[in-house]
């Protein structure tokens, strides 16, 4: 059997694979997720170049429909997510503290499906 390292890694991995795929859902579709889930989202940062977000869900809490331009993230706390895509595909992902990631521009859905609060400091180009 897989020890938990392993378990994790598999599923990051798998979460890095589905979004390193051409996304649906266009910039003009969805709002930015500091707009469509201001609850969730605080600008840290806003200039011509980047905007600096961070993300806060609470267990059981989902943001709302959203997309992001190309993105770095690094997750202050990390924790068990599930992702719906605007296509409706679903990744859960089990993300540990610390853990970073990039991906191209996608429009999804983040819902906290576990137990712990989850933190991420989001990144984003501007187009």
């Amino acid at each position: 059997m897989f020890t938990n390292r392993w378990r994790v890694a598999i599923t990051l991995m798998g979460l890095l694979f589905a979004v390193a795929l051409p996304q649906a859902g266009s910039a003009g579709e969805y709002p930015a997720a500091h707009v469509a889930s201001p609850d969730q989202y605080r600008v840290l940062v806003d200039n011509p170049e980047v905007l600096v977000l961070k993300m806060v869900l609470q267990p059981g809490e989902s943001d709302v429909m959203h997309h992001h331009h190309n993105e770095t993230v690094y997750f202050q706390q990390g924790g068990e997510l599930t992702i719906t895509e605007a296509g409706g595909a679903t990744i859960v992902a089990d993300v540990p503290d610390g853990h970073v990631m990039w991906h191209a521009n996608w429009s999804h859905q983040v819902t906290n499906s576990g137990e712990t609060e989850v933190v991420a400091i989001i990144v984003e180009d501007k187009p």
